[in-house]
């Protein structure tokens, strides 16, 4: 994994290297198919990721809850994960929708690809708008 410290939206781009441009188109289209989640720098001590919109979070070990994005972008060490954290009748939503997005690898919610051309990018995009809408709908989309 690649730990990237950045403390805005700028340095994060910067710091993804050769994959900038990458990062910098998906990330336009992040926010043109979710356009009412507001992007944020997103993590910590093991890295930060580019998030888009925040909900609450809560784990059963969390004595507190805290908030995570709703949709969020990270370059890894060999590939580029993103993450879209929401969960429809009990189904992780990148699951359910992963045969139809591309030359991917899909766990829960991370989808984790090596280029741009590997995503079917109307499916991510359809993808990428359904979850936005339902987040603006109920607030948060990751309980189950």
């Amino acid at each position: 994994m690649v730990n990237i410290q950045a403390k805005t939206r700028e340095e994060y781009f910067k710091a993804a290297e050769e994959r900038e441009p990458l990062i910098r188109e998906l990330d336009g289209i992040i926010q043109q198919a979710a356009p009412k989640l507001k992007p944020v720098i997103f993590g910590g001590m093991s890295g930060t990721w580019l998030g888009y919109g925040m909900q609450p979070y809560q784990t059963k070990s969390m004595k507190e809850p805290g908030e995570w994005p709703v949709i969020a972008l990270a370059s890894q060490k060999n590939y580029v994960s993103l993450y879209v954290m929401a969960v429809e009748n009990g189904e992780y939503m990148a699951e359910k929708y992963a045969k139809d997005l591309g030359k991917v690898s899909v766990g829960k919610s991370c989808i984790r690809f090596k280029k741009l051309e590997d995503l079917n990018l109307p499916a991510v995009t359809e993808l990428l708008k359904t979850v936005a809408d339902k987040f603006e709908k109920e607030g948060a989309v990751y309980s189950q």
